[in-house]
């Protein structure tokens, strides 16, 4: 496995434990639609909730959730609407971004509630 899938993979372990702590269900991890990927669904009360996580190990370039542009937010926001559509879902829709800072050995994690629409 290159370094860059298992650094994904860690960095979505990590956002699932720290949203899990925060009372989310994980609905799926990785849906795919056409260009989207979306990293997690997670769902708490009438929310579903479509997360994409970043996890940088330097904040040389900017914060990890700069890294979320308008073409990926737009393909998150179609993939998510296919699966809403999918599930039948009725209930509210939020885009969150769960932001994995390393820093000296350390993980700081941020979530970042409604980050797009």
């Amino acid at each position: 496995m290159s370094d860059k899938i298992s650094k994904g993979k860690e960095g979505e372990n990590l956002a699932s434990d720290f949203l899990k702590k925060k009372g989310f269900e994980i609905i799926a991890r990785n849906f795919r639609y056409k260009r989207s990927e979306i990293d997690l669904i997670v769902k708490k009360n009438n929310w579903l909730v479509f997360v994409e996580v970043k996890m940088r190990s330097s904040d040389a370039y900017g914060y990890p959730e700069d890294f979320v542009d308008r073409k990926k937010a737009t393909n998150i926001i179609e993939g998510a609407e296919e699966y809403t559509y999918q599930q039948n879902w009725q209930g509210n829709v939020r885009y969150d971004i769960v932001s994995i800072r390393e820093q000296h050995g350390e993980k700081e994690i941020v979530h970042i509630e409604d980050a797009f629409y």
